[in-house]
């Protein structure tokens, strides 16, 4: 007689997977993520310059209604000025005021919102109402959380500067856009 239980034993006492099939899985995952990662971060540094674009546009808005709001002030000396005042979430119950006209939220008039950092400032003073603004929006961490820098004047144009092909490294860098002097860090 034969035994046929023999082959059934082997293919019953081996069960699981073996390293090697487990290393295989692992690897296809890792070149999965390997793909995956670096759009991911493009499409947060394009998230992050719409968010931008968007918060400009808002300035350029809140600039346009302070200054005919405040008709004696022009354009917001400072960006804290068009939110809801240094140091408030909320608009105080007192109202709008020139120092804090509440025409913006509080985290876009602290002047660091998804990964841009804003400024904006009344210039060109006649009888000490501002005639002109400038308004700009720079990546906090080029290549990381963006690429382009936008501004703005008080012809209301969005303009922006085109992304570099090269950012030096940096500690602290000093951008001149659109007028406005600021310090931002880089860590690229």
């Amino acid at each position: 007689m034969f035994n046929t239980n023999r082959g059934r034993n082997r293919t019953q006492a081996r069960k699981g997977f073996s390293l090697i099939e487990l290393l295989i899985v692992v690897a296809i995952i890792l070149i999965i993520a390997a793909i995956a990662i670096p759009n991911l971060l493009r499409a947060k540094i394009s998230a992050n310059e719409s968010s931008a674009v968007g918060s400009v546009r808002n300035l350029i808005t809140a600039e346009i209604s302070y200054s005919t709001t405040f008709p004696q002030q022009g354009y917001a000396p400072l960006l804290t000025n068009l939110g809801p005042g240094a140091g408030n979430n909320t608009c105080p119950a007192a109202g709008p005021a020139v120092a804090n006209a509440c025409l913006i939220d509080a985290v876009l008039a602290a002047g660091t919102k998804s990964g841009y950092g804003f400024a904006s400032t009344g210039q060109l003073p006649v009888n000490l109402a501002n005639t002109n603004f400038t308004a700009a929006a720079v990546p906090v961490t080029y290549n990381q959380t963006g690429t382009r820098e936008f501004c703005a004047f008080s012809d209301g144009v969005l303009r922006q500067l085109p992304p570099a092909v090269r950012r030096v490294r940096a500690r602290h860098i000093t951008v001149f856009i659109c007028g406005i002097r600021s310090v931002w860090q880089e860590y690229t």
